[in-house]
């Protein structure tokens, strides 16, 4: 009778680190200011998919500023919609190099990428 619990105890654990490790999001390599000051005025699309996470953003230049940064699509959980207050800290201090918002930093990293992927014209993952 012990020995059953045993058994369905770590059946119980082996199955719930299977569904853990299923969830887990991919590493999103850090974002990397291009420099908008290059770029010619106008507003720019991005999108970054990183597996759970996907984000696709535009961002409006003007005199080499950050101007506005828009949300067109944002794949998260409810959770991860914490994450999209990290474009007010980009266009307030003009860079990428920010803090993740606590507890939505998948969601973070995967919206700045998306944001560097339009600053820079590169293609996104």
């Amino acid at each position: 009778m012990k020995m059953t619990r045993k058994i369905r105890f770590l059946a119980l654990i082996a199955a719930l680190s299977a569904l853990a490790a299923s969830c887990a999001m991919a590493p999103v390599p850090a974002a990397v200011m291009p420099g908008p000051a290059t770029e010619a005025n106008g507003v720019y699309t991005g999108s970054y998919d990183g597996g759970l996470v996907k984000a696709t953003v535009s961002v409006a230049l003007a005199a080499g500023r950050i101007t506005s940064i828009k949300i067109v699509k944002h794949d998260c959980s409810p959770i991860g919609k914490k994450g999209e207050a990290i474009v007010d800290r980009v266009v307030e201090r003009q860079t990428l190099q920010v803090d993740v918002v606590s507890g939505a930093t998948g969601s973070s990293k995967v919206l700045l990428k998306a944001i560097e992927i339009a600053l820079s014209g590169n293609v996104g993952s």
